[in-house]
């Protein structure tokens, strides 16, 4: 616990230097306007196939569809349901533009002023820190993908989205926080040993 919150305590230091937090609010905004556009335009054939595929359930769909407040509750419902599945989408998005993109920016940087003492042992790359990113992301989206059905238990949306974030963001974040100053086998071998303290991070 202790190594956690040091690891925390470190990391807001670092984002105060200069540069480092646009680094990291720049991908969120970008997501959201991507999506954000995607919502817009795909909202009314999501929300029909939503309430079509819902009608169509054996024994509820037709009491679901019946005009009158089941049927209006069900729509805000829906609505609802669909607004929150954008939201790892958006996260997801944004952890995946970090990790490919802006924090190779600011490694550097927060390497020669944070981790002046620590040898720079170059065991990754950029085309792995994106490579790597692309497998998180996949893994994040067949994950999210397979767990919609229990949104639908109360809070279990909660839950399952900062599960889900903690590991992208461990499988994400951790070969970024190691590439410059890991060599090739402790690349491959601390994420593993570290699991349980990275997932915590994340």
């Amino acid at each position: 616990m202790n190594d956690l919150l040091l690891a925390l305590g470190r990391s807001l230091r670092s984002l105060a230097q200069p540069g480092v937090l646009w680094h990291l609010i720049w991908p969120t905004l970008a997501a959201l306007v991507v999506w954000a556009g995607v919502a817009v335009a795909a909202w009314t054939p999501l929300v029909d196939a939503l309430m079509g595929g819902l009608g169509g359930l054996p024994w509820v769909g037709a009491w679901l569809m019946e005009p009158g407040t089941a049927a209006a509750v069900v729509a805000v419902l829906v609505k609802i349901f669909l607004a929150l599945a954008f939201l790892p989408l958006v996260y997801g998005t944004a952890a995946l533009l970090v990790a490919a993109v802006a924090l190779p920016l600011i490694l550097e940087r927060v390497g020669r002023r944070d981790y002046a003492d620590l040898e720079l042992r170059r065991g990754g790359s950029n085309l792995g820190s994106a490579l790597n990113a692309l497998g998180a992301g996949a893994v994040f989206l067949l994950a999210f993908l397979a767990t919609l059905p229990l949104w639908l238990i109360p809070g279990a949306g909660l839950v399952l989205t900062v599960l889900l974030t903690a590991v992208l963001n461990r499988r994400a974040f951790g070969y970024d926080a190691l590439m410059l100053h890991a060599d090739g086998d402790e690349l491959a071998r601390l994420p593993a040993a570290l699991k349980g303290p990275l997932l915590g991070v994340g």
